[in-house]
């Protein structure tokens, strides 16, 4: 079983996607573990960039894949809207659901006063997470569709006002009732 938490940042992906991964019993793979290689190691969206993410990716899903088939694994990201980079990343995504089904994807949001707030959170600094409140105002005013409207398990969920806790446990009641 392949999870995707997607989500703009500060709607609570990663606090989320640990929890989840707990009380499944799997594994988690944020967007951060994967990019991070990246950031620290070239320029934001050029070419080696985006080799160093799809590297790193492979391996990831590599890894995935040689686990155990009922150990689920929860994976959170950001894509959204029709772009070349992302279109291929979520083709990746799907690929791998695919090979370890049910596919599920989880659209995550929260209203801009929350997203305001979490995304102002000091802790997010530990893993290059963003913390620009505009960006909170930008994503929610100019939100693009996020990928995964097509998937055959598909939940939207909003997470205003839920802990992660609550949060994962209604994503986990939901995968029982597929």
């Amino acid at each position: 079983m392949i999870i995707v938490l997607n989500g703009y940042p500060g709607v609570g992906k990663l606090t989320t996607g640990r929890v989840l991964a707990d009380i499944l019993g799997g594994k988690l793979l944020d967007i951060h573990t994967v990019y991070n290689v990246a950031f620290a190691l070239t320029e934001f969206k050029t070419p080696e960039y985006r080799e160093a993410v799809e590297r790193v990716e492979e391996i990831a899903h590599g890894l995935v894949l040689k686990l155990p088939a009922g150990i689920p694994v929860v994976l959170t990201t950001v894509i959204a809207g029709d772009g070349e980079w992302g279109n291929a990343e979520w083709k990746r995504l799907e690929d791998l659901g695919a090979e370890r089904p049910p596919f599920c994807v989880i659209h995550l949001s929260c209203d801009l006063e929350e997203n305001i707030r979490r995304i102002g959170d000091p802790g997010r600094d530990g893993m290059r997470k963003p913390r620009d409140p505009d960006m909170a105002r930008r994503n929610q005013e100019q939100a693009r569709p996020l990928a995964g409207l097509a998937a055959r398990h598909l939940l939207k969920l909003d997470t205003t006002g839920l802990s992660a806790q609550a949060s994962a446990q209604r994503i986990a009641d939901w995968i029982d009732g597929l």
